[in-house]
């Protein structure tokens, strides 16, 4: 065995969205990383259909939501099909528009390979690589690291390893986590990246027929290239057939109508099977779960990579004020008690959304619309019963934005320049931010910003503050329930969650809240 010396403070094992968007978070914020893949090389398939508009928010905060933007497109009208035949056309999104406190209102179509290179990108403007057949055999927990060891025979030491490494997650089984649930293996698909001549590219096509269904949604960024879906065709026997090329070709013919031959290049073939499972919890000792090697389920919905996403960046923080020891230890068990219920959600709605898809595609005109509800934007998940969310007495704090809900985003003006900034704009980066809701606030805010330095920003939303923002619409004191006059402090967390809403005349609360509370073991910065 060749050891390697403590060369990074956390190590994430997995390549995906997940582990890149954790890996990111975490390098921004000065902290070592390794991330390894076992893969010898990354993979090009288009599977997720891409980010949400949480996610979105998440990529905005990490800085490539234009580029993600630019190399994808908006969500597709769907035109479904009976017996070969346009029966409906739907877009599920026709109604939506970005409003002052969510600027981003339906998922972005992208292909994953090109997500996971937008997000290596930004992660090498850091200075980290994703290493390659790297496979993890062994973890070994320490006192105060953990060893992963390598099939090559490498050692590599870190203070955290994180699991982000799929439903077949090495992680998981080694750290012995059981992975309940059950597997339909009647709900099955056959899945790959195919190239398709004759198709109008402008939609995303859904044939649902008797004996079957083909689903075909072109790939943003490629010329003819398209994701295909289809129920598997059976032997004699009634068994299913493995994927093929030759029987991509027979089902697209059977269903559509065109010629087997208008459907080419088919690769990166899979079989895909309706898992729903979940770990029971997140966290080993120094080793943590992330994404589908802590959860998987039906795909309806489009919660899959995203839940990992949103996994990652409630972690990457909590690590971050661990490692570098501005928080105790038990700050990270706060990771399982926020994510674990959000997991059990996820299950739940996507087994339901299954389960109205499935009914509704027996009529015609029935398609993968039935899937999308406002509930899968991922905007309402919160975490409202955590040991991080609190609210003060009086003011706002039983008003409809509560401490853990998802911070609002609203466009205000700095109030000394007159330039336009948004709440996001405040928000983005690595710190706590604190709302000062009118002039009572200003004291709060002085000694707020004054403790803890660089580690929080502290803005006033209050036209006699100079230095502070303008709300001349009064968008932000109506995301954040604030009546005009007012005075309120908000304490926005680094993930974009509220963690403390308090009258302004229980000022102490933000420091009791960051300084005092039982997860925090020191101040962010010297008295």
């Amino acid at each position: 065995m060749t050891a390697s010396p403590l060369t990074a403070a956390v190590l994430i094992v997995g390549a995906g969205p997940t582990g890149l968007t954790l890996a990111c978070d975490l390098a921004r914020r000065s902290i070592p990383v390794r991330i390894i893949d076992k893969s010898p090389e990354f993979p090009r398939s288009s599977r997720a259909k891409g980010p949400n508009p949480r996610s979105l928010e998440i990529l905005a905060d990490l800085g490539v939501v234009a580029e993600v933007m630019a190399a994808g497109s908006a969500p597709l009208p769907m035109r479904k099909y009976r017996d070969g035949m346009p029966v409906a056309d739907a877009d599920p999104f026709a109604t939506s528009h970005p409003t002052p406190d969510a600027p981003y209102d339906r998922p972005w179509l992208i292909a994953q390979w090109k997500l996971e290179e937008i997000l290596r990108s930004r992660l090498s403007e850091y200075g980290v690589q994703v290493e390659l057949s790297a496979e993890v055999t062994g973890l070994a927990e320490g006192p105060d690291s953990v060893t992963a060891s390598l099939a090559d025979g490498r050692d590599i030491e870190a203070r955290y390893v994180v699991g982000c490494d799929g439903a077949h997650s090495a992680v998981r089984k080694l750290l012995g986590i059981p992975f309940e649930g059950q597997t339909n293996e009647e709900q099955m698909m056959v899945c790959g990246d195919v190239e398709v001549d004759g198709l109008d590219r402008g939609y995303w096509h859904q044939w649902f027929d008797e004996d079957g269904a083909v689903m075909l949604c072109p790939i943003p960024g490629t010329r003819s290239g398209w994701w295909f879906q289809a129920g598997p065709e059976t032997d004699a026997s009634g068994a299913p057939v493995p994927p093929s090329p030759e029987s991509f070709r027979r089902l697209f013919a059977r269903h559509t109508g065109l010629p087997g031959t208008h459907l080419s290049n088919a690769t990166l073939l899979s079989t895909y099977r309706v898992n729903v499972r979940m770990v029971d919890r997140y966290r080993v000792g120094r080793a943590f779960l992330a994404g589908d090697a802590a959860h998987v389920h039906s795909v309806a919905g489009g919660l899959g990579m995203n839940t990992g996403i949103q996994d990652a960046f409630n972690l990457g923080w909590k690590l971050a004020l661990v490692v570098g020891g501005q928080a105790g230890p038990a700050l990270l068990d706060t990771y399982e008690e926020e994510r674990l219920p959000v997991a059990s959600w996820t299950l739940d709605i996507t087994s339901e959304r299954l389960r109205a898809t499935l009914e509704a595609i027996k009529e015609p005109g029935g398609g993968l619309d039935a899937a999308a509800t406002p509930e899968t934007t991922g905007l309402s998940r919160g975490y409202r019963w955590s040991s991080l969310s609190r609210n003060g007495t009086g003011g706002n704090s039983d008003g409809p934005l509560r401490a853990g809900d998802r911070a609002p985003d609203a466009p205000c003006r700095k109030t000394a320049t007159g330039a336009p900034i948004r709440l996001f704009d405040a928000f983005a980066g690595p710190h706590f931010t604190l709302l000062g809701f009118g002039a009572g606030t200003a004291e709060a805010l002085r000694e707020a910003a004054a403790k803890y330095g660089d580690a929080l920003r502290a803005y006033a939303i209050d036209p006699a503050h100079t230095d502070g923002l303008t709300d001349d619409e009064g968008h932000a004191h109506s995301a954040y329930g604030i009546v005009p006059g007012e005075d309120t402090l908000v304490l926005v967390r680094p993930d974009n969650h509220v963690g403390l809403i308090a009258p302004a005349t229980d000022g102490r609360a933000v420091v009791d809240h960051l300084d005092r509370s039982a997860w925090v073991s020191s101040p962010f910065a010297a008295e």
